[in-house]
């Protein structure tokens, strides 16, 4: 079943780790397996905090996501994500039905 990875930047702090972030994480967000749905395009909030963008990755199952997220590669570009700003994430899975 389809499985998203949705990522919210809340705050940016440092601009130069997020640049890195991007830098370094450039390779494994090419991935075959990840469908970019949303990617910090122009957003506006309806309820809750205000946020400063979204991404939403889509991948073919839950252990795919889980893998990537996790992958020692993206994990070390992601401690420039961690300096760079205040940000959330989850792996959700998709809904197949009808309601």
């Amino acid at each position: 079943m389809a499985t998203y990875i949705v990522f919210t930047r809340i705050r940016t702090r440092n601009k130069a780790e997020l640049d890195l972030y991007v830098k370094e994480a450039s390779d494994s967000l090419r991935s075959p397996l990840i469908k970019w749905l949303a990617r910090f395009g122009k957003c506006e909030m309806k309820e809750g905090p205000g946020i400063e963008g979204v991404a939403i990755l889509e991948f073919p199952t839950m252990e795919d996501a889980k893998a990537w997220y996790n992958n020692p590669a993206y994990q070390g570009a992601a401690r420039h994500r961690f300096m760079g700003g205040d940000y959330s994430a989850v792996i959700v899975e998709g809904f197949e039905g009808t309601r």
